[in-house]
């Protein structure tokens, strides 16, 4: 079985975990979304349910997916301790960019004027 990373390595089930964090949608929904034909759709649903990222819910004919987050939230403990390593960063650029300053005049054409 697929680890949760090797599961979300794959760039269509992320999208799909994007889509099922706003809500729980059907298989149909989610091939329209993602353009994909509904076996493509079908089989990446089946990887993220074998790795417990989704799950389904029957309703008469219809099945219906949401997201699992529990195996989301032992990622994000996993990635704890290098947060460090983007937070400094993106602070760092915060302190430049507010030391910068503020442009409020639309930007002008300083182009030469062609002669005629």
């Amino acid at each position: 079985m697929a680890t949760p990373f090797e599961v979300i390595a794959e760039p269509t089930r992320r999208r799909i975990l994007d889509l099922l964090r706003e809500r729980p949608r059907s298989v149909n929904e989610l091939t329209e979304q993602l353009g994909l034909s509904q076996p493509g759709t079908s089989k990446h649903l089946r990887v993220l349910r074998d790795a417990g990222l989704v799950r389904v819910r029957p309703d008469a004919q219809r099945r219906w997916y949401e997201l699992c987050p529990e195996p989301l939230a032992e990622l994000d403990a996993w990635l704890t301790p290098y947060r460090w390593m983007w937070a400094g960063r993106l602070d760092a650029l915060e302190r430049h960019l507010d030391t910068m300053p503020d442009v409020t005049e639309p930007a002008t054409d300083t182009r030469p004027e062609e002669k005629q």
